[in-house]
């Protein structure tokens, strides 16, 4: 016979300790409320995806950016956003009002709340999805993208402190290795959650843990929040939810987040009336390299790429206008798809890689996850690559590092999918944008784009090498860089109002359910639209977290 569950019971059940989860909950036991937190991970993972992440944040007219020199506005930031996000469904009606919530938040009170919680930020404003469309099209007007000191795990930590102290007073219980399998509906309310406990696991952060059953539980609660992330660790999904105008789904691809990123609790969420929508809005990135060091499967890291590198499709065809390195995300993910192939290519020289590669993720940012100034330094102003990105140039699969462009296109040609290579092509195109450096007027869009950008201090200081002939032997050796297309996340979910409520088909808010983070798309279903705008995900993590933690204890 069967072990009877365990069982628990508090104020406001939280699905999931990531950042979203950690902030829902803080805010509910500061509210004064009990808070009971499972998560199907060992605790090794508690802060969830946020925790690996860089920890970029958007914020609108900051004190960084007007040191800087930009001049940014309410106004300005909704007329990218919206811009950018193309609402034109119906079931956008509540993540366009979230929307204007967001950008509220982002130009008011979010850094503010932030720095009282002792989070502090990078004083150089990168420039993510530049756009290099007209004024109302896709992308970022000026520099938005505001990094934590500390990256991600320095996002997560006031909030992980939080929920930890509450825990050490009793006020908030914490279960690892309890996976929610359905949410419990009395009479129209859902009244908490059941599922399997799974054996215990020593596996380290963002390692695969098992799924074997070692009992249940049931947790009932007045109010319940669903805050289990997206898809992106479920390719099956990805391929299932894949929209066709971002054409054909990779056959082979990187995951740019941990495997237990798996979605499961959309279903779940689903079967107990919530609706969930624009589930083929996702967003995936086109400068995936596999991880020399990886720690979950098919583990992919996002190189953070400045405005020089040549961006050639698998033959060797240079991408057309706009969709250079770091303009729009989606825009080049559609274009690579109707190639055919599933990998393009970055050529750079050593010059470039040494002022304008970044990668994505907190582990490969030792300098500012560590809050090192003097690693900082030198990784970020002095004379060669920064460690990590070295150590992918020694180690990496997917870099070619040679003296002469002959040898260099041997590599590429010798690498996996190497054969469709179009060696005369790669040269012409190479060239061909080196006889355009000599003049300081050009026709060519991505040249003229590097000097606009070099207007601009941060890239002057940090992000954009000074424009020269990458076939110069003084600005060698050259480097080419095989890009795979890497899983991140949902821009779809669970439909929530402006109170984080979770809604059922009808537009009924479902009592007793409230959704957060990626699971509701970051706030309504999909405050994004088609696209992102960068800096907006961890903080709608935040946000969403924040609003729904706060009603859900007001409901209770």
């Amino acid at each position: 016979m069967p072990a009877a569950p365990a069982t628990h019971s508090a104020d406001v059940l939280v699905i999931g300790w990531g950042l979203a989860g950690l902030v829902a909950a803080s805010e509910a036991v500061a509210a004064g409320k009990r808070v009971v937190i499972v998560d199907q991970e060992p605790r090794s993972n508690l802060g969830g995806q946020a925790w690996w992440s860089f920890g970029g944040l958007f914020f609108i007219d900051s004190p960084e950016q007007r040191r800087m020199g930009i001049k940014d506005s309410l106004e300005l930031a909704r007329q990218d956003w919206f811009g950018n996000a193309g609402f034109d469904r119906e079931e956008d009606a509540w993540p366009k009002r979230w929307a204007e919530a967001y950008l509220q938040f982002a130009h008011e009170e979010k850094r503010s709340w932030l720095r009282e919680k002792g989070v502090r930020f990078f004083p150089v404003v990168g420039w993510a999805e530049r756009g290099g469309y007209t004024a109302t099209g896709p992308g970022n007007s000026v520099p938005r993208f505001h990094i934590t000191w500390g990256t991600g795990p320095g996002i997560v930590a006031p909030f992980q402190s939080a929920v930890e102290a509450a825990e050490t007073q009793g006020r908030i219980t914490i279960l690892p290795r309890h996976k929610v399998t359905s949410l419990t509906v009395a009479g129209g309310v859902v009244t908490g959650a059941e599922g399997d406990v799974l054996a215990p696991s020593g596996a380290a952060r963002g390692y695969a843990s098992s799924r074997e059953v070692v009992g249940s539980f049931a947790v009932t609660a007045g109010a319940t929040i669903v805050s289990s992330g997206g898809i992106g660790g479920n390719h099956e999904l990805v391929r299932r939810w894949w929209p066709e105008r971002l054409g054909t789904p990779p056959r082979t691809m990187v995951t740019g987040v941990p495997a237990y990123v798996d979605g499961s609790m959309q279903e779940v969420s689903s079967a107990a009336g919530a609706n969930l929508i624009n589930g083929d809005r996702m967003w995936h990135y086109v400068e995936g390299i596999q991880n020399w060091d990886p720690v979950w499967p098919d583990h992919g890291i996002r190189i953070l790429p400045g405005p020089s590198s040549v961006w050639l499709d698998a033959t060797g065809q240079r991408l057309p206008v706009p969709l250079f390195p770091g303009f729009d995300t989606l825009g080049t993910l559609a274009h690579l798809r109707a190639t055919g192939h599933d990998h393009s290519w970055f050529v750079l020289s050593q010059k470039i890689i040494e002022k304008e590669f970044t990668l994505s993720g907190s582990e490969q940012n030792p300098d500012l996850t560590g809050k090192d100034v003097r690693l900082l330094a030198k990784s970020r102003l002095g004379k060669g690559a920064a460690g990590p990105v070295q150590a992918f140039m020694d180690k990496g699969a997917d870099f070619v590092v040679r003296d002469d462009l002959d040898d260099l296109i041997a590599g590429m040609k010798a690498l996996p999918g190497g054969e469709v290579l179009d060696g005369d092509r790669v040269r012409f195109e190479i060239e061909a944008r080196d006889r355009e450096i000599d003049n300081d007027f050009t026709k060519d869009a991505q040249i003229a784009m590097l000097r606009s950008a070099r207007a601009y201090r941060g890239d002057k200081l940090i992000r954009t090498a000074n424009p020269h002939r990458i076939l110069d032997p003084a600005s060698g050796p050259l480097i080419a860089v095989k890009l795979h297309v890497l899983t991140r996340k949902s821009l779809g979910g669970i439909e929530t109002d402006l109170s984080g409520r979770a809604l059922g088909a009808g537009g009924e808010p479902i009592p007793g359910l409230f959704a957060a983070g990626e699971a509701s798309g970051f706030g309504g279903g999909g405050v994004h639209g088609y696209r992102a705008l960068e800096g907006t995900f961890v903080g709608g993590c935040l946000f969403s977290g924040r609003v729904a933690g706060r009603a859900a204890a007001a409901g209770v």
